[in-house]
Order: structure tokens, then C-alpha cells, then sequence
């Protein structure tokens, strides 16, 4: 079983919300307004960050998570594993600059 720091959530601006606010099982415009009642709280949460990480690292499929949705968590997933890491381009970069040296002074 992964284990994850949670002291963060005992700071958490949905402590004291009805945890199923978060969970919204309605469709269309009754989900629409719970989701969006959900992130409300979660705009003013001091760790706001902490949980969208937390989210993020253990793949979270369902609930309103650090003011996202699990389409808006998938979508950031893999934009970052598109994205290479930072420093990546400039790394490789320099890379091919110093290869390219190697081989004029061979």
C-alpha cells in the first residue's frame, strides 16, 4: 500500500463541508452546480496545492480534488507526460552542441 503524507488535509477548507459535495453522482446541470459549489471551497483552501499533488501522484478517478475534476486531473496528467522534464530541451541542447565540437576537432 502506498502511504502519503496527509497532515495537510486537517488544514483542508472542505473539513467542515459534507464530503459528498465532492463526490457528485447527479448528471447535467445538478452535478454542474454541486462541481462548481466544490471548487468554490476549494478556491479559498490554504492547501489547495497539497491536494491536487496528492490527486496527481495516487491517480484519483473520482471527486472534486484540489479544485479539479478527474477529466481536468486526467488532462494535466498527460500534458506532463508530453512535456519533457525541465531543463530537458536545454540539456539536449547543449548536448548536441558539445557532440557537434567532438566532431569538427575529430
Amino acid at each position: 500500500m502506498i502511504e502519503f503524507a496527509s497532515d495537510w488535509r486537517a488544514d483542508g477548507a472542505c473539513r467542515t463541508v459534507d464530503p459528498d459535495l465532492f463526490f457528485p453522482i447527479a448528471v447535467g446541470a445538478v452535478a454542474n452546480r454541486q462541481t462548481a459549489k466544490a471548487q468554490q471551497i476549494c478556491a479559498g483552501c490554504p492547501v489547495r496545492q497539497q491536494c491536487l499533488d496528492f490527486a496527481l501522484r495516487t491517480r484519483e478517478p473520482v471527486g472534486i480534488w484540489g479544485g479539479t475534476t478527474p477529466e481536468e486531473r486526467t488532462r494535466t496528467r498527460r500534458a506532463q507526460q508530453r512535456r519533457p522534464p525541465r531543463g530537458a530541451r536545454r540539456e539536449t541542447a547543449q548536448a548536441r552542441r558539445e557532440t557537434a565540437q567532438v566532431r569538427r576537432a575529430s
